[in-house]
This record gives C-alpha cells, structure tokens and sequence, in this order.
C-alpha cells in the first residue's frame, strides 16, 4: 500500500477514535447525575414518564359547584391551590370565584349545559373545605382576604401550616397572596403590585392578619415586577418559594422564574426572606431570574415545582402560542437552577370552544409516592377580559373549573 494511503488510514482511523470517544463520553455524562450550583449535589434527571385523567376529582369538583341549594358558596374558580390542614381536611384557595345559584339544562340559548345567570356575584377569592374522606362541603365566608383597597385586590396562591411562631406547637395557615391594581392593557388582569403573608387560624380558618413581604410599587417597568408563592417546597432547613414576572402581559413568549427562600417555618415573617440575585442569596436583594430567556425557554406566570428524591421537577405552561393548550417541564438538581428543558410535554382535554389551559398545579395533599395529582384551570380566551368571557362562562358553568390528571416521572427514555 502507498505511504500516503496508509497515512490517510491512519488518519481516518484516529479520527473515528475520538468521535467515538466523544460519543461514549457524552453517552456517560447523561448517564451519571448532574452535579449544580447552590449545594443541589447530585441528581438524576427527571422528566414525564406518564399522564391520565383524574376523572374522580373532576367530578367532584363538578358535583359541588352543580349543587343548587345554596346560593354563598363556590359555583367555579381558577387560580386552584390546595394545603392539608392537621386533622386531615383539605383546604382549597381559589382566585376569581363565582357564586349564586346555577340551573339545569337547557341553557336560555337551548343548550344542554348546566348555566348560571351573568348578574352572578364575582369574588376575588374564595376556599372550600373538603373532608378527610375527599368530599367537598363548606365554602367560607368571601371574599377570605378582603380587598386591601379601591381597584386593588389579592389572589391566594400556595399555602403551608406552620407554627404559630418558631418553636411554638401551635399551628396555623399561613396562605402566601398576590395584591394587584386594576390597569389598561395589556394589563387586563390587574398589574402585579406585591407578595403579601395572610395567617388563618386553626381549626377554625379566621383571618387574622395579612403582612406585606415583598412591595414591587416601586419597579417602573410592571412586567418586570416578581411576585412569589405561586409554589413552595421544603429542602433541607429552608422553604424555597418560587416566583414569577408578568413578562407574557408585554407579549413576550414566556415569563421568567424566579426563588425565594425562609427558614422552615417563617413564611409570615418578611425580615426571614432571602432572594436569589443571580450569585447569592440576600436579604434586600433584587431578585435574578433562575430560568427564562424570554423566548423559548421560560414559565407562565403561574406555575408549579415539586422534589422527587433530589431533583427538582417544575411545570408550567409552554411557551409561546402553545401556552394555549401544553404543559411542559423543566428540571434542576437546585432550586436555583441551572434549570434543564423544556422536557416532554402533554396536552391536557380541553371542552369545547374557544378555551386556553392554564395555571398547573401539583398538590402534595393528594399525592402519593411517585403519582402526582395536577390540575389546571381552564377559560374563555377573550384579550378583553370582559362581557364575553363573562359570558361563555355563565352559559355553561362546567368551563370555569379545575381539571385534573394523575402524572408518574421518570429518568428520560423510561
């Protein structure tokens, strides 16, 4: 064989070494656990194994907001949060809420839905009281956290029994609220003002008091003011809060996430706060974002997180115009990121008509070993806000309810 072609073998060969060198290390590499910033150590990654229907809760929720003889309580809500209180009941926080009375079917347009009159009451926020046995019974008083002024009100968001004070065996509700300001648009839903602590007392679930934690008034660009609670997890000593800017209201593709964290057990306590500015934690800092570039990677404003073994699991709505109608995650070996994604997505039954999914929730209070219970919430697309919403809501009740679904996580590819 001539030199030159046994050198070109040569070559030729020493190249396809290193790519398969290359290869196996990559192979490795996605093999072993991922090793991230701020003490998350090792993790595997995690990504949807799976996803049903939970056409039992569903349903639930439907029987109780069917229920004609009584015209205080809950008839459908969005903004669907959940916390088990100490005696095994479960309480469920609500957002917009309709009350009043609904009716059978036909609706006054001739259709088989189940519809209440547009006069309706709307409230800012609502809870309802489900047994230990998993029936729903009770809607408390509303509003439950009163407006803190004119054109002002406040969402509950995530919500933890805590004790009353550090060391103290009391225990108490402690329901994390988002205060928003009516506004034009694009701010339609209200322009985030601030994080705010309510404390409910139990067995009882009074108000008793409502603490400022984290006041945005003073960001001139609303789209870049963060409000935390839309989830919170326990690790290790900490509860790490995780939050959201408005970035979707000023009509770009995805919002950014965001993480707080407090001691276990000091959610009500605003000087325990610490903020992740990007390299640290701080106790006055201005929040960094831990995940979104604004574009194709990102959260809804609303979104949930959840630790399996030591990895963190987040999931939010897709971003882009398949925010609509997709759930997809991300996952990180620390709260702070680096977040890994989007990972596989799924999309859940949506009713009929010109609807959007949004708001994904996990709740711990009904999940079990590796299944996960999600709901998501579901309404009338209208860029108004307004009297068609209102509208196609009242025509037929079912649509402005929680759905949910059973999730199972595993490595990818299992």
């Amino acid at each position: 064989m001539p030199d030159d072609a046994r050198a070109r073998r040569r070559r030729t060969g020493a190249g396809l070494g290193v790519l398969l060198a290359l290869v196996c290390a990559a192979v490795l590499l996605t093999a072993l656990p991922h090793h991230d910033r701020e003490g998350g150590g090792a993790c595997p990654a995690r990504t949807l194994r799976s996803w049903s229907a939970d056409a039992r809760l569903t349903a639930e929720f439907a029987r109780y907001g069917d229920d004609a003889s009584r015209v205080d309580d809950w008839t459908g809500g969005d903004g669907t949060h959940s916390v088990r209180l100490p005696d095994g009941r479960v309480l469920w926080l609500f957002s917009d809420t309709y009350l009043g009375q609904v009716h059978g079917p036909p609706n006054p347009v001739g259709e088989s839905y189940t519809w209440r009159d547009t006069s309706a009451p709307l409230v800012r926020n609502s809870a309802v009281v489900m047994s230990k046995e998993g029936r729903l019974g009770t809607t408390l008083a509303t509003p439950v956290f009163p407006d803190p002024g004119p054109g002002r009100w406040r969402w509950p968001v995530a919500a933890r029994v805590e004790p009353r004070s550090p060391g103290s065996s009391e225990r108490v509700v402690h329901v994390l609220l988002w205060t928003r300001t009516a506004g034009q648009a694009p701010w339609i839903y209200g322009v985030p003002t601030s994080t705010e602590v309510a404390t409910l007392s139990l067995p009882g679930l009074r108000l008793e008091n409502i603490t400022t934690v984290l006041d945005q008034t003073s960001v001139a660009d609303p789209s870049r003011r963060v409000l935390f609670g839309t989830s919170t997890v326990d690790a290790g000593a900490w509860t790490y809060v995780f939050g959201g800017d408005d970035g979707q209201a000023a009509s770009r593709p995805a919002s950014q996430a965001y993480v707080a964290r407090v001691p276990r057990g000091r959610l009500g306590q605003p000087a325990a706060w610490e903020y992740w500015d990007g390299t640290g934690w701080a106790v006055r800092a201005r929040p960094g974002p831990v995940l979104g570039d604004g574009r194709r990677t990102g959260v809804a404003s609303a979104f949930t997180v959840v630790r399996d073994g030591g990895t963190y699991v987040l999931f939010t709505m897709a971003a882009g115009t398949a925010g609509l109608t997709t759930i997809t995650s991300y996952w990180a070996c620390a709260p702070t990121g680096p977040w890994h994604g989007p990972a596989r997505s799924f999309g859940p039954s949506l009713p009929q008509g010109q609807v959007a999914a949004y708001n994904p929730q996990v709740h711990a209070a009904l999940s079990d070993g590796d299944r996960l219970v999600l709901s998501y919430d579901v309404n009338w697309l209208d860029a108004t806000g307004g009297v068609s919403a209102q509208a196609n809501l009242s025509r037929n009740v079912a649509l402005y309810r929680p759905r949910f679904v059973t999730l199972r996580l595993g490595e990818p590819g299992s």
